[in-house]
């Protein structure tokens, strides 16, 4: 055995995280493991006093600290779930705890931080930011920094994890699914699984706009993203960590990228067989392992998913909702274009058939032509096609929207938006981070001969708003459109030639 991996399994069998954590139960998830015809275990460590696993490896940190460095107290930056962990172990040894975390952070996160006895500063719009800010206090003040991923007591904190998992089943065990942030989970479970069962698999998840580890691991050295996706807070990481690379690089055997939509079909299938709500990182694994059964055609397997997160905020469960339908694959939506006919819109509902219509959108516009957007549950993914084909045999044009963001987000909500008045119009789809004056300084920095011509949104109880803008930009000013943008610093998308946006808005 490799001797940094012998080192890692004496860390992880001697750690000391139970003055805090509790062994999560893995639980038999009895309505996904039917569905998927495998059997699927549930780590749950959404169970723990902070909601997420995180305090384990935060206190197997802290409790190694010398007298003198407890005294002077402790400061970390996080997205709020190690800085919970952390402000639970300060409580605990009694030391002073300062926690940095972005100002996108979650109410409900920097809330459970100051209950715990934490003090919180929020700075920065991601971890990266925050990072660097408590790093720089730290130094000045003689705070000790306790990091959330890249250090190898937090690491075999974390560690533990796995070790339950093999404990709790001594069975047939396939795969194991763990989220990836900065990497400090999959570091420690791969470390002693890989030491004490090396044929069960670990398969790392990433979500699709926050996959720094396995940008990384295909580099060969460690990547930065320039910005990372919000919606899965608890893993937007735009760099991993030194040691976490190296060990999730030599011990995972493979990864899986999961999208928005397949994360919300998973946190509702969690809720359905234990009638919890994760938390987006939390259902990543749940999300990827029912993607892994699907490409890998698996019957009969034992497959585990660490639900490693469930602080949710309430509001969000309504884009949740939402997205879950489309994520499960439950429903197909579509832009069907039919002539402006009597008898169109009786041929279109048989094309439909016997299946519910779940949304339903028309206005009217055009003598000859009429847009409508249609939402249909479906059974599976393939039936999405036999009803492009119904539409098709009845002579109408249909586009599938299912992969289409603008029409999920937006566009369902608008349709019949036309306006003979907007001429030279530029269409773009921002994030704005869910913070006072963050819409200001859009409209302060925005070129003032610039007219909106269309303003959506709707708060989906995020950590960032979804915001589409149609601005009138004449050819001439198209340069100094794209300095505004470069100069924001907002990730957007120009939307303008998008064909759903020329059917409904144009």
């Amino acid at each position: 055995m490799d001797a940094r991996l012998l080192d890692y399994l004496q860390r992880i069998l001697t750690a000391r995280v139970y003055d805090v954590a509790i062994e999560s139960p893995l639980e038999i998830a009895g309505k996904l493991s039917t569905r998927l015809g495998n059997q699927v275990l549930l780590k749950r460590e959404d169970t723990q006093p902070v909601f997420s696993f995180k305090l384990r490896g935060a206190y197997n940190k802290m409790v190694r600290l010398s007298a003198d460095q407890l005294k002077r107290g402790v400061i970390c930056a996080s997205a709020g779930n190690h800085a919970q962990g952390v402000a639970l172990s300060a409580r605990r040894l009694g030391c002073r705890a300062v926690v940095v975390m972005p100002v996108t952070t979650p109410k409900l996160k920097a809330d459970a931080v100051r209950t715990l006895g934490g003090e919180v500063v929020l700075h920065g719009d991601s971890y990266s930011d925050a990072y660097l800010h408590a790093a720089a206090w730290g130094e000045r003040e003689g705070f000790t920094s306790v990091h959330p991923f890249d250090d190898p007591d937090v690491i075999a904190g974390q560690g533990t994890i796995g070790m339950e998992i093999l404990r709790q089943r001594q069975g047939p065990l396939h795969a194991i699914f763990v989220a990836i942030g900065g990497g400090g989970l999959i570091a420690g479970v791969a470390a002693y699984v890989k030491a004490v069962r090396p044929e069960v698999k670990i398969i790392g998840v990433q979500m699709a706009d926050s996959n720094a580890m396995i940008r990384s691991v295909d580099a060969g050295q460690r990547i930065q993203l320039n910005d990372v996706g919000l919606f899965s807070d608890g893993t937007a990481v735009k760099l991993v960590g030194e040691e976490t690379f190296r060990m999730t690089r030599t011990l995972v055997d493979e990864f899986v990228i999961v999208n928005t939509d397949a994360v919300c079909a998973a946190i509702k299938d969690v809720f359905e067989d234990t009638r919890s709500i994760l938390e987006p990182a939390g259902a990543m694994g749940v999300a990827a392992l029912k993607q892994y059964v699907a490409r890998h055609g698996l019957r009969n397997q034992s497959l585990a998913a660490i639900t490693c997160g469930a602080n949710m905020n309430f509001d969000r469960l309504r884009f949740v909702a939402e997205r879950a339908e489309v994520g499960e694959e439950r429903e197909a939506l579509f832009a069907v274009t039919i002539p402006e006919d009597r008898g169109s819109f009786r041929r279109l509902c048989e094309a439909v058939g016997p299946r519910n219509v779940t949304e339903f959108n028309y206005r009217v516009s055009d003598e000859q032509e009429a847009h409508v957007f249609v939402g249909v549950a479906t059974g599976n993914r393939n039936e999405a096609a036999e009803i492009a084909e119904a539409f098709a045999r009845q002579g109408f044009v249909a586009l599938d929207l299912v992969g289409d963001d603008l029409s999920k987000d937006h566009i369902r909500h608008m349709v019949g938006g036309r306006s003979r008045l907007a001429s030279d119009e530029r269409l773009c789809r921002f994030q704005f981070p869910e913070r006072p004056g963050a819409l200001m300084r859009f409209l302060a920095t925005m070129h003032p001969s610039w007219n909106i011509t269309l303003f959506h949104y709707r708060n989906q109880g995020a950590d960032y708003g979804r915001i589409l803008v149609g601005l009138q930009i004449p050819e001439a000013d198209r340069a100094s459109f794209q300095e505004f943008v470069d100069a924001l610093g907002y990730p957007y998308v120009d939307e303008t030639d998008n064909p759903v946006y020329r059917l409904f808005l144009r």
